[in-house]
C-alpha cells in the first residue's frame, strides 16, 4: 500500500471528500485546503509527495498558488496536478504553460485519477 502523502487543495466539500475517500482507500495519507492560502503553507509544512490543485479557487487562483509553491526553494520540486473541470483545450494548454506537473479532470474518472497519481508519484508525467 501506498503511504504517500498528497495535499488536496480544493473549495467543492463534494470534490474535497471524493478525492479524500479514494485516496485514503487506497492508503496515501491526505491533507486538504479549501483555499490556496492554506494549501501553500500546508505544503510548506507538510513536504508533501504530490499536490491536487483546483484552479478556480476563492481568493488566490490554483495559477498563482503554482507559482508560489515554485518560487519557494521547499516547495519548488512538488508535482503538482492541476484539479480541474476547465477541460477544453486552451484550459489544458494554459495549464500545462503554467507549469503543472499534469491534468486531473473533475468529474473524476476513478481509473485515471488513480492512474495519473500513481504514475506521477513514481517519477513519471501525467
Amino acid at each position: 500500500m501506498a503511504n504517500e502523502l498528497i495535499v488536496i487543495v480544493e473549495d467543492n466539500e463534494q470534490n474535497q471528500k471524493l478525492a479524500r475517500d479514494v485516496l485514503q482507500v487506497k492508503g496515501y495519507r491526505v491533507l486538504v485546503a479549501e483555499t490556496a492560502e492554506l494549501g501553500i503553507p500546508m505544503a510548506l509544512n507538510d513536504k508533501p509527495d504530490l499536490v491536487l490543485m483546483d484552479i478556480h479557487l476563492p481568493g488566490m487562483n490554483g495559477m498563482e498558488a503554482l507559482a508560489r509553491l515554485r518560487a519557494d526553494a521547499a516547495t519548488k520540486a512538488i508535482p503538482v496536478l492541476a484539479f480541474t473541470a476547465s477541460v477544453m483545450p486552451q484550459d489544458r494548454r494554459e495549464i500545462t504553460s503554467a507549469g503543472f506537473d499534469g491534468f486531473l479532470s473533475k468529474p473524476i474518472n476513478l481509473k485515471e485519477f488513480l492512474n495519473t497519481l500513481a504514475a506521477r508519484l513514481t517519477g513519471g508525467k501525467a
